[in-house]
């Protein structure tokens, strides 16, 4: 005698699938695949940072520590964003250490949105946010960011308020973008901050790349809109340390409690080691980090110089580690069939921009992630060169 066992949450079966994780395993089969599709800094952890871990487990400080973050990194996190980018008169209360910045997202959006709220979010953009918003059971409320050179506007977000067709309590917004590398002056900035104000809507400010802008300064919309916005950062991509899982969160102090509630009921806190490390992290003369931010600037200028020349046409980025491609017009459309054809014959993975749109014109794109050391970078772009150019002598 068997038993049917009941089915499973409604939301989960639904949910928006992870199309970088999906391509990823579409492709890794492949003998002599080189991957240029994560975000991964080719870097190692600045030493300093690992002494500093090391040292925190030789000292026991592996027990349960502050589920809101110890507070030394607190502290450094704060004197980090008054250094980085001016943000003063905060408190240690209106901050809370994540286990990374995708629990950061999962727990505000989980903390702001009610059943069926509407969140907007500037299209394209990161993948595993719409997944985020379904467990939230909130809805997308996309914004074709395409149609104003994939950056956010003022007349863009009155639009989508006028359109919605539900109650809309917060924005999603990502700068520089994912995967875009588009980021916003301090101008544009201010003006945004006005509508969202006008509109008076939570903003969920993912600023992971801030520490990467390249010809200009990040701004911060914690600057210009501090009572609304809820800023979430960590030390992925600025300190190649995605594998600490560091995240934060600064919010208003009137809600961080909640927000911490939240965090303590899906991961309770980051080992105290790794705080211990990432309060150093923190705390690291802008300097001492230089030379990744020039070296993504170096490749950022040979993938674009590569692709521009082989026919792709490409949105400029002025930030992040990322290039996002329309493919030549003489392959066709579908950049996910392009990408597959290209992991097959031309042994070199990039993402279909498929992933990161709820809009068929990204079905054209790809994004080509250039954070790969140079080495591998070249190798990458070269076999790129010579699969399009065998496609196209073999026409």
């Amino acid at each position: 005698m068997t038993s049917q066992l009941p089915e499973l949450n409604p939301t989960v079966l639904n949910m928006h699938q992870d199309a970088l994780i999906n391509f990823q395993k579409e492709v890794m089969g492949i003998a002599d695949l080189l991957p240029l599709t994560f975000g991964e800094p080719g870097f190692a952890t600045p030493t300093v940072v690992k002494e500093a871990t090391i040292q925190a487990i030789q000292n026991d400080r592996s027990h349960y520590g502050s589920s809101q973050g110890e507070l030394p990194l607190r502290r450094a996190i704060l004197s980090f964003l008054k250094d980085r980018y001016g943000i003063t008169g905060r408190s240690i209360d209106e901050v809370v250490v994540t286990t990374g910045v995708s629990e950061a997202i999962n727990v505000v959006l989980k903390t702001l949105l009610a059943a069926g709220d509407g969140l907007l979010i500037p299209d394209p953009a990161f993948g595993s946010y719409f997944a985020a918003i379904d467990l939230a059971n909130a809805v997308a409320l996309p914004i074709d960011t395409s149609r104003a050179n994939y950056k956010l506007t003022p007349a863009l977000v009155d639009e989508a308020m006028a359109q919605a067709k539900r109650p809309v309590k917060a924005i999603l917004f990502n700068y520089p973008n994912n995967p875009t590398g588009v980021t916003y002056t301090e101008a544009e900035l201010a003006a945004l901050a006005a509508t969202f104000k006008r509109h008076q809507l939570w903003v969920i400010s993912d600023e992971i790349y801030a520490e990467l802008t390249y010809g200009q300064d990040h701004h911060s919309l914690a600057l210009d809109l501090p009572e609304q916005t809820l800023v979430v950062n960590g030390l992925s991509k600025s300190h190649a340390m995605t594998g600490y899982r560091v995240g934060f969160i600064l919010g208003p102090k009137a809600i961080m409690q909640k927000v911490q509630e939240v965090h303590v009921s899906l991961t309770y806190g980051v080992p105290t080691f790794i705080q211990d490390g990432a309060a150093v992290a923190f705390a690291m003369p802008k300097e001492d980090l230089a030379y990744m931010k020039e070296a993504y600037e170096a490749r950022r200028q040979l993938a674009v110089d590569t692709l521009t020349d082989l026919g792709f046409d490409i949105v400029y980025p002025k930030g992040a580690f990322y290039l996002f491609a329309k493919i030549p017009a003489d392959f066709g459309t579908d950049g996910w069939a392009f990408a597959a054809d290209l992991a097959q014959q031309g042994r070199v993975a990039i993402m279909p921009g498929a992933g990161f749109s709820l809009f068929d014109g990204a079905k054209a794109y790809v994004r080509l992630s250039y954070a790969a050391d140079m080495a591998q970078l070249q190798e990458g772009l070269q076999r790129i060169r010579a699969y399009v150019e065998k496609k196209r002598a073999n026409r």
